[in-house]
């Protein structure tokens, strides 16, 4: 029996949670939760009969062989170096934190030096195996596009209120710029980046369009052999939690996918 931790208890921790109450791994334990607001680690312990944890120490007390990140890039930063020091694997969401190199590879090191391992999840897109494919091959470029409705870029820097009446392209740079002003809305984009051509070299291009509601994830690469195109839309970010899943399922299937 593998145990885990979930370490954010929004509703993408929920989901988990339940799937793993509801039989989809039976190889593991939830042990435990953690969340920097405590109260909202509490709840969701007492409703599926695990432990609270207060800290990133508590985190380590109950020996998990996973933690299960499902919070935000601030997250990762937190608790990524010292988890994967003490020999426990990630599986994480927020792979925006990613980003930055000098973090990547003090992660790298950490999980080498410990034996253990980080496992991204897709989140809303998917296709690494393919991009890691056609970036091996060389010669690869990389692009990626983005579509929201407007209200799910309120509180960000490229909001007014003109996008509610007209389409248009908000952004346009590199994954690494994208992470940087939209640190919990673009993880995909940093995600398919590290899969592939890396954040500075993925072209990342973010539209928003009235009334559209949902999120629309396109990543193409191109080599000189091969062109492929992953486009996924998702009605709600239900499908990241369901990607953590299918992780943690695979870590112990026989046949790999």
């Amino acid at each position: 029996m593998r145990k885990f931790v979930i370490a954010g208890c929004g509703r993408l921790g929920h989901i988990v949670a339940q799937a793993w109450k509801n039989g989809l791994m039976p190889e593991y334990e939830l042990c435990g939760t953690y969340s920097r607001t405590f109260s909202h680690a509490e709840a969701l312990a007492s409703e599926f009969g695990c432990s609270a944890c207060r800290d990133v120490q508590g985190i380590m007390a109950l020996s998990p062989d996973f933690v299960v990140e499902t919070a935000s890039p601030a997250a990762v930063r937190e608790i990524a170096l010292p988890v994967l020091a003490e020999g426990i694997s990630m599986v994480i969401l927020s792979v925006g934190a990613l980003a930055d190199d000098g973090f990547y590879e003090k992660v790298s090191s950490a999980a080498r030096a410990s034996g253990a391992r980080v496992y991204v999840a897709s989140g809303a897109t998917g296709g690494f195996d393919v991009l890691q494919t056609a970036a091996l091959m060389g010669g690869a470029e990389a692009r990626f596009f983005n579509e929201k409705g407007p209200d799910a870029l309120k509180g960000t820097p490229v909001y007014d209120e003109s996008l509610q009446k007209e389409s248009r392209e908000v952004f346009h740079g590199t994954a690494r710029e994208a992470i940087g002003i939209f640190p919990t809305k673009v993880n995909v984009t940093v995600a398919a980046s590290r899969a592939s051509v890396g954040p500075e070299k993925m072209d990342v291009s973010m539209v928003s369009t009235p009334g559209f509601s949902g999120d629309t994830q396109r990543v193409e690469i191109r080599n000189p052999q091969v062109r492929a195109v992953v486009d996924v839309y998702s009605a709600t970010s239900e499908i990241a939690a369901w990607s953590v899943v299918r992780v943690l399922r695979n870590i112990i299937s026989p046949i790999v996918f």
